[in-house]
């Protein structure tokens, strides 16, 4: 199949993922853990382009693009595993605008994989529905189908096992992100994991399964980095409907019913932690 004719280059957001809820249920016998997760996703992130190339290659530029491979990457193997998969020839020069922290708890390389996937689906014309993307995308990692979909969704198993909910009370809402700029080893999370089934997702719907679960990853994730506690608490005192954090962390997150409040939260945190960074999205 021929590649699409393009004016320019054609672009795709990566959105960021936050998880209103991470409930670690018990670790297996292969090392993994069951999870249960509410993933949710935010209209802002990072954004991958592509133009016509010979071969596939990478090019990484943005805020947070320091240290990154442009030979060992994610983007890279969601392009070849599509290439693959549809016993596709034509190349295809991928750009990868990284404005989200590395190793946030947020998506990050998940999203921009799920995001190289939609994109070169529409830009192959390989035709695959989100669906069939999703599960092609499943060797890729854990939170890479759920960023496939891009849409609330309770996530179980290793988080692959996705069910899409509404978001209902929580549409409109805005989300604060707020990333102390320190990496975290989502290993040495999970290895500090208290080891506790504190019990199963609660609620029928986006909002009662946030407000009433938790992310069993965040107090070890607060011992490796204090500043996560530090954040959540100024977080709470701007009066959100929620703050929690994402994920393995470090990145948390706060929700407002508007953008304003979620603006002025920004500021008030900032003030405190002026070297914080700082992203404001509508929840999808």
């Amino acid at each position: 199949m021929a590649a699409k004719d393009l004016k320019s280059a054609d672009s795709e957001l990566a959105c960021a993922k936050i998880n209103l809820a991470l409930h670690v249920r018990r670790k297996m016998p292969n090392g993994y853990h069951e999870l249960e997760t509410v993933f949710a996703f935010v209209d802002c992130g990072d954004v991958v382009s592509v133009k016509p190339g010979k071969g596939i290659g990478l090019s990484i530029i943005g805020p947070f693009s320091g240290g990154l491979s442009i030979v060992d990457n994610l983007v890279l193997d969601a392009a070849k595993l599509l290439a693959s998969h549809s016993d596709h020839s034509h190349g295809a020069d991928i750009i990868l605008d990284k404005r989200l922290p590395v190793a946030s708890g947020i998506g990050g390389g998940s999203a921009d994989a799920a995001a190289t996937l939609r994109l070169l689906n529409r830009f192959w014309n390989t035709r695959l529905s989100t669906l069939q993307l999703a599960e092609l995308s499943e060797p890729l990692g854990a939170d890479v189908p759920a960023c496939v979909l891009s849409e609330t969704c309770v996530g179980k198993g290793i988080g692959q096992h996705l069910l899409p909910i509404e978001n209902g009370a929580l549409s409109g809402c805005h989300a604060l992100l707020i990333n102390p700029c320190i990496p975290v080893s989502t290993a040495a999370v999970f290895a500090d994991w208290d080891g506790i089934d504190h019990g199963a997702l609660q609620g029928n719907n986006a909002k009662d399964m946030a407000l009433s679960g938790r992310n069993d990853l965040q107090k070890p994730a607060e011992q490796l980095v204090p500043l996560i506690g530090d954040i959540l608490n100024r977080l709470g005192q701007t009066e959100p409907i929620m703050a929690r954090m994402s994920g393995s962390g470090a990145t948390c997150f706060a929700l407002y019913e508007t953008a304003e409040e979620a603006a002025a939260a920004e500021q008030t945190v900032k003030l405190a932690l002026p070297d914080v960074w700082t992203m404001i999205g509508g929840l999808k």
